[in-house]
Order: C-alpha cells, then sequence, then structure tokens
C-alpha cells in the first residue's frame, strides 16, 4: 500500500513511518517545515519521501496528496498546545478543523481511506464509567477538545472510508511529552507536584502506529479508542511509576486539580476510554503501559 502522512515531525508521525517501513509499504511523510526535523535517531523516516505542506492551505493540499495518489492518508498533524489554544482559538481551528477538513474532501475525490487521530477530549470527562467510541454525548471543556471535535464530524460528514481513532495522554521518542518533562523536573527538584483526580491510560505512539497501520490494512471503518492496556490511572499514578523505572527519588506529591491551578484550559477529570471494539474487529490491543513506560524509556535519550 501507498501512505501518505502527516504530522510526520511530530511523536506518532515519526512512528507511523517507520512503521509503513519495516512493513515494506511506501509512505511519504509531511510536515510544514522545509525538511524533516524529527530526531536524527537513524530511523527509516530520514531517508523516506518527505514534502513540506501546509494543511490550512487548500489548493497545496489538494495539489500534494492528488501527485501522490495514496491508498490512504493518516493525518497526524494537529495543534495540540491545549492551554496555548484558549488563546488562539482562530487559528487553532484553522489547523485542526479547515486544515483536516481540507484534507478529506482529497481523500474524497481520490476515493482513499483516511484515518484522524482525535482525543478524550471531546467528552466532559463527568463520571468514572469508560466512554465508549460510538458515545455521541460531545461537550469539549475547552477549546482544543472542541477542534478536534469539529475535526472528527468534517471526517464523518465528508467520507465514508475513514477510521477516527481518539487517543490519550501521548508519548514518543520524537517530540515533547509528560514523561520528558516530568523527569528533567525531577532532575533538579526534591518534589514535584502531579494531580491525582484526572483518570485516563497513556498511549506510547510505537505501540499505536503499530495498530494503525493494522487498521488501514482493512476495511473495517469507524471510531475506535486506543491507549495502552494496563489499567486506568491518575497522572500522579503515571508519574510514580515512571519516576520508579528511570530511578528517580523525587518524591511526588498528589495533589487535586484545584490545589494545582495552573491549568489555562480545563481538563476532563474522566478519560477513561473504552477500547473492547478493537478486540470485536479483530485488532490487537496495545500492551500494557508499564511495559510501553520500560521500552520508551530504553529508546529515548532523557
Amino acid at each position: 500500500m501507498k501512505f501518505f502522512v502527516t504530522g510526520v515531525n511530530g511523536q506518532l508521525g515519526h512512528d507511523v513511518m517507520n512503521e509503513l517501513h519495516s512493513r515494506g509499504h511506501e509512505g511519504v511523510g509531511s510536515d510544514i517545515q522545509d525538511v524533516y526535523s524529527g530526531v536524527a535517531d537513524g530511523s527509516a523516516v530520514t531517508t523516506m519521501p518527505y514534502v513540506k505542506l501546509d494543511i490550512t492551505d487548500a489548493d497545496a493540499v489538494r495539489e500534494v496528496i492528488s501527485k501522490v495518489k495514496p491508498d490512504a492518508v493518516v493525518h497526524c498533524a494537529a495543534w495540540t498546545a491545549v492551554d496555548l489554544a484558549e488563546e488562539k482559538e482562530d487559528l487553532v481551528r484553522k489547523v485542526n478543523v479547515d486544515g483536516t477538513a481540507n484534507i478529506a474532501k482529497v481523500c474524497k475525490e481520490l476515493d482513499c481511506k483516511m484515518l484522524y487521530l482525535s482525543t478524550d477530549y471531546v467528552f466532559n470527562g463527568l463520571g468514572d464509567k469508560p466512554w465508549e467510541p460510538d458515545c455521541k454525548d460531545y461537550a469539549p471543556l475547552n477549546v482544543y477538545g472542541q477542534s478536534k471535535l469539529d475535526g472528527e464530524l468534517a471526517v464523518s460528514g465528508t467520507l465514508k472510508k475513514y477510521f477516527i481513532v481518539r487517543i490519550a495522554w501521548v508519548f514518543g521518542v520524537n517530540g515533547k511529552n509528560f514523561i520528558k518533562t516530568m523527569i528533567n523536573v525531577g532532575k533538579t527538584h526534591d518534589t514535584v507536584k502531579v494531580v491525582n483526580d484526572q483518570i485516563g491510560t497513556p498511549t506510547y505512539t510505537l505501540d499505536l502506529a503499530r495498530l494503525l497501520v493494522d487498521m488501514c490494512e482493512t476495511d473495517k471503518y469507524g471510531y475506535y479508542h486506543a491507549t495502552n492496556e494496563g489499567g486506568y490511572i491518575s497522572w500522579y499514578d503515571f508519574c510514580v511509576e515512571f519516576y520508579k523505572q528511570y530511578g528517580l527519588k523525587t518524591k511526588v506529591i498528589p495533589v487535586t486539580t484545584a490545589e494545582y491551578g495552573l491549568s489555562k484550559a480545563k481538563r476532563p477529570f474522566n478519560s477513561r476510554l473504552d477500547k473492547s471494539k478493537l478486540v470485536k474487529n479483530g485488532f490487537k490491543p496495545l500492551p500494557a503501559w508499564q511495559d510501553a513506560v520500560k521500552r520508551y524509556l530504553a529508546q529515548a535519550k532523557i
């Protein structure tokens, strides 16, 4: 198969390209930078075709993707700075909504598959019941969540051959994430405060990339949830575990979201995602997050 992947300078796009190469698929990567600017780790993505693309430019999107003629587009590019999004709503919507719509329209013209990455933030985060992938009780709490929901609707309202995959708490080798940030903070502090009332499950991009390619190799379209297995946890639990695995002695102090009080954007308390649809449709679940952390720390240079 031939794939076109957006956002390859980010965590997930980088791993998707490497996964495509490992399976013998043809992959063309894209991002807004002039050249590939991710980690130079000797991985295949650094040698695979790369095209500069501003997804908010509808004409450029049509020209670039039409020239590639992919069998599937994996749309990883997005505005993901949640707090800054509260100040940049117009720009966020231009990227996450208009950019996504531009890609969906071209996929329809080419009759190719599209896989769109979304988020637990499309829900209001109330209660303690895991959100099901086909649940339509949307009520985003922030600008970022609303933009990703509207991106979902742009895809589902345009295409029939689509996968919408919601993920949460993402970490990968290529780019910034919670693990990298907190380990670097822990190296210079005796104590750190981490919220313990937001509950969900982490997602390792290396594991996720394998699942996404698995999906694109099928026609089992629709909405899915995909995070690592291993049980639902808080950010506090997550931090305690990766500090332990890394060997940091920094004390982690649990606090409520209200006590932490630094975020501009509201976060959902309940980010539990029901992933049972993966198994029902024949897909292999992601490994336990504890094992994913172990493998990530062995690979990442922190």
